[in-house]
C-alpha cells in the first residue's frame, strides 16, 4: 500500500515537473518575441500601438492628432523614435 502511494506521489511529481517545463518554454518565447518586437526601430501601426501601450484605434487617433507614419506602397510603418517623441510632446 505504501509502494502504490509513493508511486502516485512520483507520478504526480513527474506531472507538475512537465508542467513546469512546459510554462518555462512558453515564458521563453514571449520573451524572446518581445525582446524582437522591442528592438525593432519601425513597426507596423499594430506594434506601435502595443509599443505605446493603446489600443489601435486610439493610437489611429495619435495620426490625426499628428503622428508621422511612413507609407511605402500603402505599408504603413512608425518609428520608435517618433512614438517616443509624439508621446513627450504631448505630455504635460
Amino acid at each position: 500500500m505504501q509502494q502504490n502511494t509513493n508511486l502516485l506521489e512520483l507520478t504526480e511529481l513527474e506531472n507538475k515537473l512537465e508542467t513546469l517545463n512546459k510554462l518555462e518554454t512558453l515564458f521563453n518565447q514571449v520573451f524572446i518575441k518581445l525582446q524582437n518586437q522591442q528592438q525593432k526601430e519601425w513597426m507596423n501601426l499594430k506594434d506601435g500601438a502595443a509599443y505605446a501601450g493603446v489600443s489601435y484605434n486610439t493610437f489611429i487617433k495619435f495620426r490625426i492628432r499628428g503622428l508621422k507614419v511612413c507609407e511605402i506602397d500603402g505599408v504603413l510603418r512608425v518609428s520608435r523614435t517618433e512614438i517616443d517623441s509624439f508621446l513627450s510632446s504631448h505630455s504635460f
